[in-house]
């Protein structure tokens, strides 16, 4: 074992340019961290630039860094697919052939509306793509009043459900969503992902969607590297919605978090207990409250904030310490539409131990992250599993 602790923090969405299949999705010449770069008039960011963020990505407020403290590549993803669950599945080994069928063009089919509200006893309203936000201004004021329940998706693979907390309550709400993930387990209205958006407010203008919302995800189809690690007895803590992601699997340890700022501070804390294994961190308001919404602006400042925290992340790490930084997709904010974009995402690597640095040669897949993490802690890659160690180049 190389490593005693492997902290694995994804900036969601924080995508660096395209991939040669990026058209076939619909995303041409794409890029989130450089075109953020580019509609910005600062971007202060001292300690992702000292790992090398700039000289893996060209930035206009950014120098690259003479001596970079650590090890920086490009990682392609080789799954069908641009959403949450692939790139983090891929991450951990497993190869997704065929993207999760989305709704967002039609909304769900009316057997499916039809089903939901016999099983739920509330009429359905909503049913098509929307921003979280949007659709609560739009729809909240008559759920309260009638008792109707909000009903939408997005580009992603995903049915979400809003409920008042006061008013409809948290508990049915999740009742409703157990009933939802269940109806689409069969394969003509299967989501990647149902997920409970509860919110407090009475009118127009107070609609605030809170922190208990919960996500019913598919059970990855294939054994992952979080999995054997956990088999063999390592520690594999989750903060943020990576518990979610993979349906607990493979997990010992999860912490929900209200922001990523939060979730930030939840890692700083962690890295102040004795484990032996991975900490694996999702910081999801990159993509849900800026890319999605197409702020540049908002996404810069949330940069900073992350870059604000890992300087007091840094200095808590060991030399028996590795910190993995990355991606699980892009989400361009000046890009058209609401979607996520089909990117290349960096890996940065560093430990107080590491002697060298440098820029690795681009990688053909997101799974590099689990084998490099399965190598260190001397745990085979489950069967039918991708990708390859980076371990021995981290030196």
């Amino acid at each position: 074992m190389k490593y005693k602790r492997i902290f694995t923090i994804v900036l969601d969405s924080l995508g660096i340019g395209a991939m040669p299949d990026s058209p076939e999705y619909g995303d041409i010449g794409v890029d989130t961290l450089g075109h953020i770069s580019q509609s910005v008039p600062e971007l202060n960011i001292p300690n992702l630039q000292k790992l090398g963020l700039a000289n893996l990505h060209p930035l206009v407020q950014v120098n690259p860094a003479e001596n970079p403290m650590g090890y920086y590549a490009k990682l392609c993803e080789r799954s069908c697919g641009k959403d949450t669950m692939t790139g983090h599945w891929e991450m951990m080994g497993l190869h997704i052939t065929e993207p999760f069928q989305t709704f967002t063009d039609t909304g769900f089919p009316p057997e499916l509306i039809a089903e939901l509200e016999k099983r739920t006893g509330r009429k359905i309203i909503g049913n098509k793509s929307a921003s979280g936000t949007e659709i609560l201004e739009e729809l909240a004021e008559e759920e309260i009043a009638t008792g109707h329940l909000i009903v939408y998706t997005s580009a992603e693979s995903v049915l979400q459900m809003c409920g008042n907390e006061e008013t409809m309550g948290l508990d049915n709400l999740y009742h409703y969503c157990e009933i939802a993930r269940e109806l689409t387990m069969r394969p003509e209205w299967k989501v990647g992902r149902v997920i409970a958006r509860p919110y407090t407010g009475k009118k127009k203008g107070d609609f605030k969607r809170t922190s208990n919302r919960h996500d019913y995800a598919l059970k990855p189809y294939g054994r992952t590297v979080l999995n054997v690690l956990k088999d063999h007895g390592y520690d594999v803590l989750s903060i943020g919605k990576i518990v979610d992601i993979f349906a607990e699997e493979g997990i010992t340890n999860a912490q929900k978090s209200k922001s990523s700022v939060h979730g930030m501070e939840q890692t700083i804390a962690t890295a102040d207990t004795d484990f032996t294994g991975l900490c694996f961190v999702n910081l999801v308001d990159f993509d849900a409250l800026w890319g999605h919404r197409r702020n540049p602006d908002g996404y810069a400042r949330e940069i900073e904030a992350f870059d604000r925290k890992l300087g007091e992340l840094m200095p808590k790490l060991k030399a028996d310490d590795l910190l993995i930084l990355t991606a699980d997709h892009g989400n361009d904010p000046t890009y058209t539409g609401t979607d996520h974009t089909r990117e290349k995402v960096p890996f940065l690597a560093w430990s107080p131990s590491m002697q060298g640095s440098g820029e690795l040669e681009e990688q053909d897949t997101f799974a590099v992250i689990g084998a490099t993490i399965a190598e260190n802690f001397g745990v085979p890659m489950p069967e039918n599993t991708i990708g390859h160690s980076l371990l021995n180049r981290l030196l």
